[in-house]
């Protein structure tokens, strides 16, 4: 992977954190933290992992962030008007923070 594409990625990861804290209204129980952004050599699509927490709120999230999947590009269009593309964002669940709790309770049983 480049060099730039690694900014790119890290710069679209803030962005589109700040943009559900600020811009999506969800409940105070529901941690969701954007894990990674992978970027196409194109830069024409790109997959944001995003991690939710309880994971038995996943699903729903998840689909409130496709919903608002348009709203959430045209916001990062406006931000980024010094990118020439912006990528077509899509949002997949990241479970490795599911597999580690579950790692770590294995770990603390006696």
């Amino acid at each position: 992977m480049s060099r730039r594409i690694q900014k790119i990625n890290e710069l679209l990861r803030q962005e589109i954190s700040g943009l559900i804290l600020k811009e999506l209204d969800f409940k105070r129980d529901v941690i969701i933290t954007v894990t990674k952004v992978e970027t196409y050599p194109d830069l024409n699509k790109a997959k944001v992992g995003i991690s939710i927490l309880p994971f038995s709120k996943a699903e729903q999230v998840l689909r409130v962030l496709n919903s608002k999947n348009s709203d959430i590009q045209r916001s990062l269009h406006q931000k980024l008007r010094m990118m020439k593309i912006i990528p077509k964002i899509k949002f997949r669940l990241d479970s490795s923070a599911e597999k580690i709790s579950r790692v770590e309770q294995l770990l603390k049983r006696p």
